[in-house]
């Protein structure tokens, strides 16, 4: 990156009137948080969605949802939960068809069990099996992400293997499947589990990855702190971000929303984004 990074935002569609000025701001790229829940998903999330059009008349950033994930492992074996888990995710499809998003946030189904079991087996290994039960719930999600022209970045969760899920992405051998790095999800990993730091998430998903959520923590748990707050290493998780070509969107997913404002102060004084 030839210039410093731009900060985007994750919030939900009731917060847009409080942030449209930072949102105007040279476009800061917007994840949209309503749409995850199942429950508006069944109900009237279109709704929901034409006020957020409404609130973001004239803006012309990038813009993204997290995807519906409470409950839903996008490798489920089971038969009916796969059919189930393969409709909510094109639930989340048609909400970016009617708002025009681009990303989609889907949950990786790698757990901390995994990475000590999936090379247990003889034959055809739990990998082999892990990837084809996401294929066979995902494979319909990704034709409509392509036919749409939205991406679906699979976001760290328990991952300890930085590698499992950006080998997943590319099994898909499709442009709208790439990576996602939660800061947050990565230091708990690195901290609680044993997996190596944030910045090495980043540099091994490398050009797959177009989607970070930034958030500080502890190592413990998934905090979502203010920016400052926590122990992540920031200079170097922004050093191996400049060393990228895909220019991933970089949205402060923080639970006090009215930390964001000093999120983006933070890191523009620490001369690292913008």
């Amino acid at each position: 990156m030839s210039v410093l990074p731009l900060l985007g935002l994750a919030i939900p569609s009731r917060l847009l009137p409080e942030f449209r000025d930072l949102l105007l701001d040279d476009y800061r790229d917007l994840e949209l948080q309503d749409f995850f829940d199942s429950k508006l998903l069944n109900g009237d999330w279109r709704d929901v969605a034409d006020h957020a059009k409404v609130q973001l008349e004239g803006y012309q950033g990038r813009l993204g949802i997290h995807g519906p994930f409470w409950g839903l492992d996008i490798a489920n074996p089971d038969p009916d939960m796969a059919a189930l888990v393969r409709h909510k995710h094109l639930q989340g499809l048609d909400v970016c068809a009617h708002l025009g998003a681009t990303q989609m946030v889907v949950h990786s189904p790698y757990t901390t069990w995994d990475y000590n079991n999936l090379d247990d087996d003889k034959g055809l290994t739990r990998h082999d099996r892990l990837r084809e039960n996401c294929h066979h719930i995902m494979d319909a999600v990704v034709r409509r992400a392509e036919e749409l022209g939205v991406t679906l970045v699979i976001e760290n969760i328990e991952d300890k293997d930085p590698d499992s899920r950006c080998l997943l992405a590319d099994s898909f051998n499709s442009a709208s499947v790439a990576v996602s790095v939660d800061t947050g999800h990565a230091h708990y990993a690195h901290g609680s589990t044993g997996a190596p730091p944030v910045d090495y998430f980043i540099r091994r998903a490398g050009n797959r990855l177009r989607h970070v959520h930034l958030q500080d923590a502890d190592g413990y748990a998934d905090r979502h702190w203010p920016i400052g707050q926590g122990t992540i290493l920031w200079n170097s998780v922004f050093a191996a971000l400049a060393e990228l070509t895909s220019e991933p969107r970089l949205i402060l997913e923080l639970r006090d929303k009215t930390a964001i404002r000093g999120s983006i102060r933070w890191l523009q004084e620490a001369g690292l984004a913008r």
